[in-house]
């Protein structure tokens, strides 16, 4: 079986979306990209992550043609691949339906920096124009407003974040609807106060060396 360890952590991750509240029933989709095999693992459509497999997993090339499985796809398999094709920072793509940050994309509002850790998706959070689910007019749309960034709304829908690998993927999800949930929460009491492009993008920078370092021992 192709990428079996992908396939574990695919269903793992969905386990997880579902337990911290982040998405209901099969709603949202995981995938992970293997650029030196050139092919995408990602989440069956319709299939409760309880249920799910490791050979419920479907194992995709770039044109979308299915190389192992049985099951159909995510229905979302067009916007996973669109994200890999343009993004070569990207190769691994959580999308799920979280509450407040969906509650900000179905008033077609972006998240504006109101708390420094929006930098872990970029200066803010954009949202992309409305287009059915499952559609190639959606995978544009989401690519396009997603650009220079590691997250988008999905106008009336969800959202979307991609990374290097899963687990840094998923906490930009945790992290976004975090920073959502406090936005929505302070528009709610008064005016928040947004933070600067240039603290931002300091941000950024602080966060691509954050967490423990290897020391030569780890080498």
């Amino acid at each position: 079986m192709l990428m079996e360890k992908e396939r574990k952590e695919l269903i793992n991750y969905g386990k997880k979306l579902v337990n911290e509240n982040l998405t209901k029933g099969t709603g949202g989709n995981l995938s992970i990209f293997d650029r030196n095999l050139g092919y995408i693992a990602i989440t069956p459509s319709g299939i409760d992550f309880f249920e799910m497999k490791d050979s419920d997993i479907v194992i995709l090339d770039l044109k979308g043609n299915i190389v192992e499985g049985e099951k159909l796809p995510s229905s979302e398999w067009q916007m996973h691949l669109k994200v890999y094709e343009t993004r070569s920072d990207i190769s691994a793509v959580v999308h799920a339906h979280t509450t407040y940050s969906t509650v900000l994309a179905c008033l077609r509002e972006e998240l504006p920096a109101t708390h420094y850790m929006i930098a872990v998706a970029g200066k803010n959070v954009k949202v992309a124009d409305y287009a059915t689910y499952g559609t190639e007019e959606l995978a544009e749309n989401a690519v396009k407003a997603m650009e220079n960034r590691k997250a988008v709304l999905l106008a009336n829908h969800g959202v979307l974040a991609g990374s290097n690998d899963l687990l840094n993927a998923f906490n930009i999800i945790e992290e976004v609807e975090y920073c959502s949930k406090i936005y929505c929460i302070s528009k709610s009491i008064g005016n928040p106060i947004i933070l600067p492009d240039a603290e931002m993008e300091f941000m950024e920078k602080k966060f691509i060396s954050y967490g423990q370092r290897k020391s030569n021992k780890d080498n």
